[in-house]
């Protein structure tokens, strides 16, 4: 909580005027809780004990005034906690904006928009607390002040039954205090990630769906909700403590006073001053330290968290990844592997088992096997949509799922089934590209094949459906979109399977021309004989080699070429003869689907 109590410092020193202004009110709001006691035990002793109830009666018209005296000051200072408040409010929206400024600035990528709403929602959060808080200390100072004082004054042996157990009860709750706010902090924290997980979750909900990743971001939402209720229920157990101190500090004094009221009484303390000390206890010093116990163990606790949260925001790199540490960022477009299994049950035979694999940075990979292999599995495991069993995924020396979620930075995954949402082209094709120019579009369709589209849809303007595409056009859509950001990697899973050979061809190429790396999982052979490499997937084993030397080692590959060969049971007619060629093979007529 440093960095909280240095802001709380900083602001103490700038307004000092301001706080002293507010303390001079506060001794004013102190005189009913001097005289409340005082002027009872005169009432009692001088007036209605005395038998003369006119004097008693003028006694407590005497309590009234001051009553109103008090009121009259306390109207002053709340007035005057606008002046304490409201600049400090100001000073945290500027920590929480140029901090925000910085970091995006650092990491070269748009404003974090997401986390200056939370954050600025924390600043009104630390604004009524910080309120609250100097409401709550100064009322205690008050009364404390003015009850003590008051007891003294009636009689000096009153202090024994009070003052001893008021500062256990005040000594009790300090010390509960550190334990309470880090408590405090890990609720807030847990709130923070159930709020960023769900901004996520709200704004890539059509990738999630896209993707059949409902049960994996069901368990990860599920994880940060069962620890925000663990930290709760954590708190709550705290508050017991708070309980205790207001317990010996508040009412422990009212059962010394009125149990040691013979004593009192035998050594001559008067009747009145025994029922002006069960006052000034019952009245002043119990309600002003029930008032600070719990003001300063909910708002205080609160104000202490997010200051110190808004102060890291200004200081350093906000926590995104729930471990005080920012996301990390690659260095390069190289992909490995390192013993990755995955099965979708753990009694269940595993998809993928010990698979190590090495692709070089702007590597063309294609990945071919026959249906169940693991091909999807795969390509979900290196966009970090699911979390191997055992092993390791990393793109860039970086484990995938410490990469940033919240864009398209690093990597892109487009799925067989291509989504488009109801809205105009131009937000479709720059979904993952917001503010991106019209040139980068522009050319962006030019290179994957998508301008007929365009022109015949109307431009970038037009609203489309899913209804109103084809599933080839809703895959050019998908293709361009992912064209777009500066992803350092790009899975292709079967995302060309709606076009034909040469539009596939086409959309492949500029891909491949694109900086980054390629994965695509090949559906027909031709994509296959376009990469610099092929990952053969049977089962959980994989075999990884050029076209040339799986041809010569790898049955599978050869029944899978084979079937293609064969026109795969489809049309003989869209049989095609592979022949050398400059890379490797050119092929004549239609290409049918490698099945599976």
């Amino acid at each position: 909580m440093t960095g909280a109590a240095g802001l709380l410092r900083s602001s103490l020193r700038r307004r000092r005027g301001e706080f002293l202004r507010l303390a001079g009110w506060s001794l004013v709001q102190a005189v009913p809780a001097f005289l409340a006691g005082w002027v009872v035990a005169r009432a009692v002793d001088d007036g209605f004990l005395a038998g003369r109830a006119g004097a008693g009666f003028a006694w407590l018209g005497v309590l009234a005034v001051a009553a109103g005296v008090g009121a009259w000051a306390t109207r002053h200072a709340t007035l005057g906690l606008a002046a304490v408040v409201e600049p400090l409010r100001d000073e945290l929206v500027t920590l929480v904006a140029s901090g925000t400024l910085r970091r995006s600035a650092r990491a070269d990528r748009p404003a974090d928009t997401g986390g200056v709403a939370r954050l600025t929602e924390q600043v009104e959060i630390a604004r009524e607390a910080y309120g609250a808080v100097v409401m709550f200390v100064q009322g205690f100072a008050a009364s404390a002040v003015g009850a003590l004082l008051g007891l003294a004054a009636l009689d000096p042996a009153l202090l024994l039954f009070v003052l001893p157990p008021l500062l256990v009860g005040l000594g009790l709750f300090a010390g509960a205090l550190r334990a309470l706010a880090a408590r405090q902090r890990d609720v807030a924290l847990a709130d923070e990630r159930v709020a960023g997980t769900a901004s996520e979750v709200t704004g890539g909900l059509r990738d999630v769906v896209a993707c059949g990743a409902e049960d994996v971001v069901r368990e990860r939402a599920g994880r940060d909700i069962d620890a925000s209720a663990l930290a709760t229920r954590s708190l709550a157990r705290m508050t017991a403590v708070r309980t205790a101190s207001l317990a010996v500090g508040g009412w422990l004094p009212l059962v010394l006073v009125l149990a040691g009221a013979p004593w009192l009484v035998q050594r001559g303390v008067t009747a009145g001053a025994v029922l002006g000390a069960v006052t000034y206890v019952s009245q002043g010093l119990q309600p002003s330290l029930q008032d600070l116990v719990r003001g300063v163990g909910d708002s205080g606790l609160w104000l202490l968290v997010t200051l110190g949260r808004i102060a890291e925001a200004a200081e350093g790199p906000r926590a995104e990844s729930g471990d005080g540490r920012a996301p990390a960022v690659p260095r390069d477009a190289g992909l490995e592997l390192r013993g990755v299994t995955f099965g979708y049950a753990r009694a269940a035979e595993p998809v993928l088992d010990g698979l190590d694999l090495a692709v070089r940075p702007g590597e063309h990979l294609a990945v071919v096997g026959p249906s169940g292999a693991g091909k999807s599995t795969f390509t979900a495991l290196v966009a970090g949509v699911l979390t191997p069993r055992s092993g390791d995924v990393r793109l860039g020396g970086v484990p995938v799922g410490s990469l940033d979620g919240g864009t398209a930075r690093h990597r892109v995954l487009i799925p067989q089934e291509a989504y488009v949402f109801a809205g105009s082209l131009w937000e479709n094709l720059t979904y993952l590209a917001p503010g991106v120019p019209v040139a980068a579009v522009d050319a962006a369709v030019a290179e994957v094949g998508a301008r007929p589209l365009v022109e015949r849809l109307g431009g970038y303007g037009a609203i489309v459906t899913r209804q109103e595409l084809s599933a080839g056009e809703r895959q050019l859509v998908a293709l361009v979109r992912a064209y777009l950001p500066p992803a350092e990697l790009v899975l292709l899973d079967e995302a060309t399977c709606h076009l034909d050979p040469a539009a596939e061809a086409r959309a492949e190429e500029a891909f491949a021309r694109r900086p980054g790396t390629l994965i695509v999982c090949a559906h027909r052979i031709s994509s296959a004989l376009r990469a610099d490499r092929i990952m053969v997937l049977d089962g959980a084993r994989a075999v990884l080699g050029t076209h040339e030397q799986l041809l010569a080692g790898s049955a599978l590959y050869r029944d899978l070429v084979g079937h293609w060969e064969d026109g795969g049971g489809g049309d003989p007619a869209l049989r095609a003869t592979p022949t050398p060629g400059r890379s490797g093979w050119h092929r004549s007529g239609s290409v049918p689907r490698l099945y599976g």
